[in-house]
């Protein structure tokens, strides 16, 4: 893979930055109603099922826009793309902020601010390729991962305390008016590329994007890495959705299945800088991916069966550190096997792929609940079978050349 310049742009950090605010805001709306779940359906006057809509919108919107998402950032680029998914943020963030308690408006612009998502995360390993160097570019996916982590943490921890200090509707038009700074900001500041990228013939022997799906399925690679997402993120996404449920059958609290949750996206923050700034050092990616899922499933395994709080903590740490860090070495990995197919075609089948197995692991655990005693211990189990399979579909994996 051909580096964009002998030098690195430094402008590449304002690109950088810019990206992750946007992105930060984007998952801060989708997780709002999450940890206010009772007051939020109170002050809409519909049931928590509906609130739980509100959440849900964005993985069914994202398998319905994802492939068109990435056809956009394939054949426009990064800026009129993602420019796209900062807008319908921003706009419909305020929308929503103003909507007060109308339910109806309120899920029109979630699920408007949800069609903007795919957009925006589909684009991760196009901001790399774009401005990053190959050995600054799972560094670069890690921290465009980074800003989801954010905004899900930030919305857990802040939207309790604006809403007990503020109240829901306010609290709403806060994040409203807040979302549109960082669209504003991403439109001014962020370029397509650096002005001083060598002119090539790259854009012209790159497939497009319906070629690039038939080639991306002819690389066993490609498909196997599929399959890791579809249980790596589909896990996360069920874990985090459930939390309470899972522990609480086992004796623990409420507000020590808040503390888990958070300690899970903690450990998944750090690991997003650590883990890919070590592959990109080392210029491998199987260990480090095969390292991730080993590490998660370890996690995983003390999250079910943890006999104290402690190690209840502990696990939940290290199942986000080693979960999350999989994804921007993933998603680099992607890039470069199936090169010169776009990135966000790549990108974007991998984030399709975990956003499926969400909706089915999400549903499925609900159905394997004990209907006696509430446990999950059994769908944790199904969870932990399916992430020891995932090892060893690692191992079959092979080293790209281009690291």
């Amino acid at each position: 893979m051909k580096t964009m310049t002998k030098k690195p742009n430094a402008y590449r950090w304002t690109v950088m930055l810019a990206f992750m605010a946007v992105a930060v805001i984007n998952q801060l709306l989708w997780i709002t109603y999450a940890p206010v779940t009772s007051d939020a359906a109170e002050f809409y006057n519909v049931s928590t099922l509906s609130i739980g809509l509100l959440s849900m919108s964005f993985m069914i919107v994202f398998i319905l826009v994802s492939i068109p998402a990435s056809w956009v950032i394939d054949r426009f680029g990064i800026r009129i793309a993602v420019g796209i998914g900062a807008v319908l943020t921003g706009v419909f963030g305020l929308v929503r902020g103003l909507s007060g308690s109308n339910y109806s408006f309120a899920l029109f612009a979630q699920i408007m601010i949800a069609v903007g998502q795919p957009f925006i995360l589909n684009a991760i390993t196009s901001i790399a390729a774009r401005w990053f160097p190959p050995d600054e570019r799972a560094t670069a996916s890690g921290l465009g991962s980074l800003s989801i982590y954010l905004g899900i943490l930030m919305g857990m921890l802040i939207t309790p305390l604006l809403a007990l200090r503020f109240g829901m509707s306010r609290m709403l038009l806060i994040y409203g008016i807040v979302s549109v700074i960082p669209a504003a900001t991403f439109l001014i500041f962020v370029k397509e590329r650096p002005a001083n990228a060598p002119k090539t013939a790259e854009p012209e022997v790159r497939s497009l994007m319906f070629d690039g799906l038939r080639e991306i399925f002819k690389s066993k690679d490609f498909l196997l890495l599929l399959a890791i997402f579809f249980v790596g993120l589909g896990a996360f996404n069920a874990v985090t959705t459930w939390i309470e449920d899972l522990l609480k059958p086992k004796g623990f609290t409420i507000t020590q299945a808040g503390v888990t949750g958070g300690m899970m996206i903690i450990g998944g923050i750090i690991g997003a800088v650590v883990m890919p700034t070590l592959s990109d050092k080392q210029h491998k990616r199987v260990p480090f991916l095969f390292a991730s899922i080993l590490g998660a499933t370890v996690g995983l395994a003390g999250v079910t069966y943890a006999p104290s709080y402690l190690v209840l903590l502990i696990s939940a740490f290290v199942l986000g550190f080693f979960l999350l860090s999989a994804g921007p070495i993933g998603f680099q990995f992607g890039a470069e096997i199936t090169h010169p197919v776009p990135e966000g075609t790549s990108n974007g089948l991998l984030l399709l792929m975990g956003q499926i197995s969400g909706i089915l692991f999400i549903f499925g655990m609900e159905m394997l609940k004990s209907p006696k005693t509430g446990s999950m211990t059994a769908s944790l189990n199904v969870l932990l079978g399916l992430m020891v399979l995932v090892l060893i579909l690692c191992l079959k994996l092979k080293e790209p050349e281009s690291v």
